[in-house]
């Protein structure tokens, strides 16, 4: 079983970091809110996934009372070669906070920030 279940990036424009997101990764993130969770505050959207494959499922929520940013968790999304998505993140209105580097046998990352002033990694073997 994998460690994380799920994963939640907090923002503070969800259609800012909705374009963000399906820019830079090249995926159409699927709506989760319905009429209770509206009335609580709560806006979701899930990342594309499979809750019964390897690694975890997430989604980017806006919440009234919990600003984006300023946390100290990293999600790294995989990708087949890192560089790519990583020169989607300034088309995409974020910052690059580390460009591609090796991590030795483990791959490749590099560190951006989203639109929300959320630290992201990307991760590839190549």
């Amino acid at each position: 079983m994998n460690p994380v279940g799920w994963f939640e990036i907090y923002v503070d424009d969800m259609s800012r970091a909705k374009k963000f997101y399906e820019g830079v990764l090249q995926k159409k993130l699927e709506g989760l809110t319905n009429p209770s969770t509206l009335e609580q505050g709560l806006e979701m959207w899930s990342f594309p996934g499979d809750m019964s494959g390897y690694g975890s499922n997430g989604a980017l929520v806006k919440m009234e009372g919990v600003p984006a940013g300023k946390n100290s968790v990293i999600i790294y999304f995989s990708c087949e070669d890192c560089s790519v998505e990583e020169r989607r993140v300034k088309e995409n209105g974020g910052e690059i906070e580390k460009s591609k580097f090796s991590i030795g046998q483990y791959g490749f990352i590099s560190l951006v920030y989203d639109t929300e002033g959320n630290m992201i990694g990307l991760h590839s073997m190549k």
